[in-house]
């Protein structure tokens, strides 16, 4: 069976880009480091192995920004007008993507599996119900199914050997 494609893209239309599959995780960020870089109360990521988003037409530009672990956080815009398609954080380098949900075509297509660093949300912001919320992080291992376990596990053993 074939797996589902989506596409999204940027602001200016410029940037188009296709992720396959499910995401391994998708996390609704609440920390400052996301509201500093995205100007809003929080950021939606869906996490995919590199290999299932391609970029169909148009130009990146990659922004480094500092990471909450400390590390390089790698925000790959449009090069026309700036918007963020997704990031590539320390833990799994140039091998995972966090792929900004807003961007998508169809944004509801992925529900978070957890918000997260909801010690720094804003005062006003309403957490939904029926989705884990955390006041830093959580286990992934211990939250998401074996499939999807597997999967970041795979990635982590490749980064781990040196891969991205």
């Amino acid at each position: 069976m074939a797996e589902t494609l989506r596409e999204g893209g940027c602001g200016c239309g410029e940037v188009r880009y296709q992720v396959e599959g499910e995401p391994i995780f998708v996390n609704n960020c609440h920390c400052r480091l996301c509201q500093h870089q995205t100007g809003s109360t929080s950021v939606v990521n869906a996490f995919f192995e590199a290999e299932r988003v391609t970029l169909l037409r148009g130009e990146l530009r990659d922004h480094t920004v500092t990471a909450g672990s400390g590390g390089p956080h790698v925000i790959q815009r449009c090069a026309k007008c700036g918007s963020a398609l997704w990031s590539i954080y320390p833990r799994l380098g140039k091998l995972g993507a966090g792929v900004r949900v807003g961007t998508l075509d169809d944004p509801g297509a992925f529900r978070p599996d957890a918000v997260i660093f909801t010690e720094s949300k804003m005062p006003w912001v309403a957490l939904p119900e029926g989705i884990p919320a955390f006041e830093t992080v959580y286990n992934p291992f211990e939250l998401l199914p074996p499939e999807r376990v597997a999967r970041l596990e795979k990635l982590i053993e490749r980064r781990q050997a040196g891969e991205g």
